[in-house]
C-alpha cells in the first residue's frame, strides 16, 4: 500500500500550477455517453482512480473506450450488451449509480448494484428511484441490486425532498430521452451539474434552467455524439489555495474556474489572502499567518462540504478560534482525530467543531479516511515539524491527479513511497 511522506518546513509555496478537470463533472458526463450510439469525445478529463473505474464499468457493459492517458477519452456506447453495473466495480465508487438513468432511458432496462464510496455518511439513492418511478419506471431492489424497467420514460414534474447532485444528474439524463417535458424542482445548482447539462445540450438535448433550482428538459427521440471539455476542478483549486494560506507565498493557478468558487474565495480573502482572478486563472498571495474563519457547509452556491476538511486544516494554524459546522454529511469529521494527532486543538460535538489555532503542528503517521480528509492531512503535513506519513492514499487518488508532483513543483517536499 502506498503512502505519502511529507517533510514540513517554513518554505513557502511559490510558482504556477495547472488545475485538472473536475472529477465530479467528468464521471456523470462519461455516463452520459450511454444516451447515444455515437461517440462522445471528452477532453480535460483528470486521470484519476474514479475515472479509471468508470471506464472499466462502461467497458464491462460493452462500450468501446479509447484514451490517450493524459486528458482525452472517447466513449462509444453503440454496442452495449450488458445492462448491469456489477457490485465489484460499483462498491468502490458511489458515482456508479449515474449509469441507472441513462441506461434505463435508452435501453428500457438497467440493473445497478447499490453503490459504495467514501464512508462519510449516509447518501441514499431513494430520490433517484422515486424520480424514475415518477417517470414511469418499474423499479425493485433485489439481492443488493436496483432493477429497473420501462418501455419509454414519460416526462413529469418531480420535486426533490432534498438537494441531491447525483440525483439531479441521473434524472436529467433520463429525462433527455423521455417522452415529453420533465420539470425538476429543488434541483442541484452545482457547476458540475451545469457542465453535464451543457454537454447534453451539445448532444441534442433541450434543457433550460441550468444553475437554478428548476430544470426543464424536453425529451428527444435520440441524442448524438459531441465534443466536450470538462470544467476545471474547483475543489482541487481550493485545496491548493488552502495549502498556500498555510505555507504562505504566491501561486498562479492556470486552467481554473474562479466563477465557480465564490464562497471559497470569499473565505480565503477573509483569512487574509490577496486574490486576483481572470476568466481561467487565479493569482493568490499570502504573506502572513491566516486568520481563523467560520464555516457552514451547504449546497451550492454556499460553502462546499468538499472544502470543509481543508479549511479545518488551515484553521488549525490560524490566528484565533473558529467554528466549522458540517450540514451535509453526518460522518465528515473523521479527519479530526488525525489532525489532533499532529498537535491540532479541535473539539467537536455533533455537526459542529471548534478549532483553536496553534503556532505549530507536529509531523506524525496519520491515516486517511476519505478523499477530502486525505487532502487535509497532506496540506497539514506541509507546515508540520518533522515528517508526516499519510497512509491509505488510495482515497486521495480518487480525486487528485498527481498531487505530490503538483505540490513538489511549487516547493513542497513530498514523495510517494511503498508503505511499510
Amino acid at each position: 500500500m502506498e503512502q505519502l511522506h511529507i517533510i514540513g518546513s517554513d518554505r513557502p509555496l511559490k510558482g504556477e500550477m495547472v488545475i485538472s478537470g473536475a472529477k465530479n463533472a467528468a464521471l456523470p458526463i462519461m455516463c452520459a455517453a450511454l444516451l447515444s450510439d455515437e461517440t462522445l469525445h471528452l477532453s480535460n478529463v483528470p486521470m484519476l482512480r474514479d475515472v479509471a473505474t468508470t471506464c472499466r464499468l462502461l467497458a464491462d457493459m460493452g462500450a468501446k473506450i479509447e484514451q490517450d492517458g493524459v486528458s482525452q477519452i472517447d466513449i462509444c456506447c453503440k454496442e452495449i450488451n450488458d445492462f448491469r453495473a456489477k457490485y465489484d466495480l460499483v462498491k468502490t465508487m458511489r458515482a456508479s449509480i449515474l449509469v441507472l438513468g441513462p441506461m434505463l432511458a435508452r435501453f428500457g432496462q438497467a440493473q445497478v448494484s447499490l453503490p459504495g464510496g467514501c464512508a462519510i455518511g449516509s447518501r441514499p439513492v431513494d430520490l433517484h428511484i422515486k424520480g424514475l418511478q415518477a417517470m414511469g419506471a418499474d423499479i425493485c431492489i433485489e439481492h443488493g441490486y436496483i432493477k429497473a424497467k420501462a418501455d419509454r420514460l414519460k416526462g413529469c414534474r418531480f420535486v426533490m425532498d432534498a438537494v441531491t447532485v447525483t440525483g439531479t444528474e441521473n434524472l436529467m439524463m433520463a429525462a433527455a430521452l423521455a417522452d415529453g417535458e420533465t420539470v425538476l424542482e429543488n434541483a442541484a445548482m452545482e457547476p458540475e451539474v451545469s457542465d453535464l447539462g451543457e454537454c447534453l445540450i451539445k448532444m441534442g438535448a433541450e434543457i433550460t434552467g441550468l444553475g437554478t433550482p428548476t430544470l426543464r428538459i424536453k425529451g428527444k427521440e435520440k441524442l448524438h455524439g459531441t465534443r466536450h471539455a470538462i470544467i476545471a476542478d474547483r475543489i482541487e483549486a481550493g485545496t491548493f489555495l488552502c495549502a498556500l494560506a498555510m505555507t504562505r507565498g504566491q501561486l498562479l493557478l492556470k486552467n481554473a474556474a474562479p466563477h465557480t468558487m465564490d464562497a471559497v474565495l470569499d473565505k480565503l480573502t477573509e483569512a487574509g489572502m490577496v486574490i486576483e482572478c481572470g476568466k481561467d486563472w487565479i493569482a493568490a498571495d499570502m504573506q502572513h499567518r491566516p486568520n481563523a474563519v467560520n464555516i457552514h457547509t451547504a449546497p451550492y452556491p454556499a460553502f462546499p462540504t468538499d472544502m470543509q476538511a481543508q479549511f479545518m486544516a488551515m484553521n488549525c494554524i490560524a490566528n484565533g478560534a473558529s467554528t466549522i459546522t458540517e450540514n451535509i454529511f453526518e460522518n465528515r469529521f473523521m479527519h479530526i482525530p488525525e489532525l489532533n494527532r499532529m498537535g491540532a486543538d479541535i473539539m467537536f460535538n455533533g455537526k459542529t467543531a471548534t478549532v483553536k489555532g496553534v503556532s505549530k503542528l507536529s509531523g506524525a503517521k496519520v491515516m486517511a479516511t476519505d478523499l477530502r480528509a486525505s487532502a487535509s492531512l497532506v496540506i497539514a503535513g506541509l507546515v508540520a515539524d518533522g515528517t508526516t506519513i499519510v497512509d491509505r492514499i488510495y482515497h486521495l487518488d480518487r480525486g487528485y491527479e498527481h498531487i505530490e508532483t503538483k505540490l513538489g513543483n511549487v516547493g513542497a517536499e513530498i514523495k510517494r513511497v511503498k508503505g511499510g
